[in-house]
């Protein structure tokens, strides 16, 4: 009996002990943080993350990071919390399933991939001749590959990762859009169409235009006329070059359409949907010229060289 009497009270204090450790525990885990909305997280085991997070934050003891690693373990990077100064409990489980903070990247239409590569290292701090060699080693070809779109990348995204990123996300555009026009995907030709819809891209004032723009185009290849076209020589570094007499006459790139045949051998820049569309589905029409219209900021197109010369007359 009296056996049964010291195992009861044995088994007293033992659930007492839990019970104190339990609400010890508790209290633990409802302690605040006091984090802040953001949280870099680097790579390593869940003792070694908040060993380095101790250095800012509360002492977090062994417990804490098998509690994380049980959640899953923590995320890298910069994360994103739900708020500040979170319970313990919270914060630990966040870790485990919180976004990266995520930055935009902008691609307009008409823009170069090497004015965009360039700038995207400025903007962000990133190697250029990085982004580059990265670019280069997995893209099918330099210019008109990449989509112009509005990216969100996480804010501490490597040179490697962010153009992976670009470069599967055009692959996926380049392919669903020639399945969706014409039925197939021929990365040979479908280069070509981007070569086309690159010149319409640099030469229309906006996407109205674009078919009339593609149906000049035509119109003089099928006449053997050159393009003579001042967008084609924006490529590269002088996307945003003004076109000048002299750049005319010494430009010796295959981009000349003023002094070379045909359409260029590369497209000049990114693209657009639009501008897609008009090169396979250029207006029906029997222009040859146009010109900019400097109070419409839209283009006088003409039929014939002296109806050209009359709309430029007038903008003098």
């Amino acid at each position: 009996m009296k056996f049964f009497i010291k195992l009861i009270k044995a088994a007293c204090v033992c659930i007492e002990l839990a019970a104190i450790v339990l609400l010890a525990v508790g209290f633990d885990l409802h302690e605040r943080v006091g984090n802040a909305k953001t949280v870099q997280i680097g790579q390593g085991s869940s003792t070694k993350i908040l060993s380095e997070l101790s250095k800012s934050y509360p002492k977090f003891s062994k417990f804490d990071a098998r509690l994380l690693s049980f959640y899953g373990g923590a995320k890298t990077g910069e994360l994103e919390l739900s708020g500040e100064n979170l319970p313990k409990y919270q914060f630990l489980y966040e870790l485990s399933i919180a976004k990266p903070v995520m930055n935009e990247i902008k691609l307009i239409p008409g823009e170069t991939t090497i004015v965009f590569l360039k700038q995207l290292a400025k903007d962000r701090g990133l190697s250029f001749s990085e982004l580059e060699r990265e670019y280069n080693a997995t893209a099918p070809f330099y210019e008109g590959f990449l989509v112009p779109e509005t990216y969100k990348i996480g804010k501490n995204e490597s040179e490697k990762n962010i153009i992976d990123h670009l470069i599967s996300s055009a692959q996926k555009f380049h392919e669903g859009l020639s399945h969706e026009l014409i039925g197939e995907y021929n990365a040979t030709a479908w280069k070509q169409v981007l070569i086309k819809a690159s010149v319409i891209q640099k030469e229309a004032a906006n996407a109205d235009e674009m078919p009339l723009v593609a149906s000049v185009i035509d119109n003089r290849l099928a006449k053997n006329m050159r393009l003579q076209m001042d967008g084609t020589l924006n490529y590269g570094e002088f996307s945003h070059v003004k076109i000048t007499p002299q750049r005319i006459r010494t430009d010796t790139s295959h981009y000349n359409t003023y002094l070379n045949d045909g359409l260029p051998k590369e497209p000049v820049c990114v693209v657009s949907r639009d501008a897609i569309r008009a090169a396979l589905a250029p207006a029906k029409s029997e222009y040859l010229y146009f010109m900019r219209n400097k109070k419409t900021g839209l283009h006088d197109f003409a039929r014939t060289q002296a109806e050209h010369e009359r709309n430029v007359k007038a903008q003098r």
